[in-house]
């Protein structure tokens, strides 16, 4: 079939925009603008947060993550609460950028670290759109090279394998891990479920390695099938990933009743009198929900 280089050329065109309009959506935020949290005070367990825009956005273009409005539900009396999650990071670059072994050097006995990964961590890897961010699919120990823009080569593992780590260097240094599935995308939550393949990956990471675990995939998407479509989508600042500052903090309460639904409750003497006021979440049968850490 022939084709005409003026379609030839429209198509190249339309191809090129969606590229770059799927870059813009997921971008990578410039470390040297992002202002790095610090423990208040060293007597204190601290929890730690770590993750991507959906969690620390920062409020560009109207965008704010959940781990900006979480420090409300706790007792500053009592606990540190440390936001490390930084833009356009998959579990891969912040393992390989360095971030996660600054955050393990602050880590002491007593602390806690909730991870959520996924939303940077899709796709296939050595494709430019991904900016280097995809990690291999499953749990697995088995690596794919991929050549990065200058030129070297980056022996890449499974999302698995990079949760593993995090998880057993936080338990190493005496914290509880806890791993979390990402938050949905506006455009699935009315309809079946957002990321369940990565969230089996999630809940069986934290079962062989020791980790406990929520669906806040689907803690917040029971939420949210409680309010009208019109409310919810007032959680989102733009087409469907990153959440406004109503939505983060709707979002950050639910963490809280995710949190409270793991076995033992394991923070529940660490939350203020709001933390306090939030239902514990109790998922449907078939939902994916904790499991008892690994011994």
């Amino acid at each position: 079939m022939n084709i005409r280089p003026t379609a030839l050329a429209v198509g190249l065109i339309c191809a090129t925009g969606m590229l770059f309009a799927a870059e813009d959506e997921r971008p990578v935020v410039d470390a040297s603008k992002v202002a790095v949290e610090k423990i208040q005070n060293a007597k204190l367990p601290t929890f730690h947060i770590v993750g991507d825009s959906t969690v620390k956005s920062g409020g560009v273009n109207g965008m704010v993550g959940w781990g900006e409005r979480i420090k409300p539900f706790f007792d500053a009396d009592k606990i540190n609460v440390v936001n490390h999650a930084i833009g356009g990071r998959s579990a891969r670059t912040f393992f390989t950028e360095g971030r996660w072994q600054k955050v393990a050097e602050t880590i002491k006995p007593g602390d806690f670290v909730i991870i959520q990964f996924g939303h940077n961590d899709q796709g296939r890897i050595g494709d430019p759109a991904n900016k280097h961010r995809a990690d291999g699919k499953g749990i697995g120990d088995e690596v794919v090279e991929d050549t990065l823009a200058d030129g070297t080569k980056e022996l890449v593992h499974t999302f698995g394998w990079y949760m593993a780590r995090l998880v057993t260097e936080a338990k190493a240094k005496g914290a509880t891990a806890i791993i979390c599935s990402p938050i949905p995308h506006k455009q699935r939550w009315e309809n079946g479920r957002d990321f369940e393949t990565l969230a089996g990956w999630d809940k069986e990471v934290a079962q062989k390695n020791g980790a406990l675990y929520f669906d806040l995939t689907m803690v917040i998407t029971d939420a949210y099938k409680n309010e009208s479509a019109e409310k919810v989508a007032t959680f989102f600042a733009d087409k469907g990933t990153h959440t406004s500052d109503l939505g983060a903090q709707f979002n950050a309460a639910r963490v809280i009743a995710g949190l409270k639904s793991l076995p033992g409750d394991p923070l529940a003497n660490f939350f203020s009198e709001k933390g306090r006021a939030i239902e514990t979440y109790k998922p449907p049968a078939e939902t994916i929900s904790t499991n008892l850490p690994a011994r």
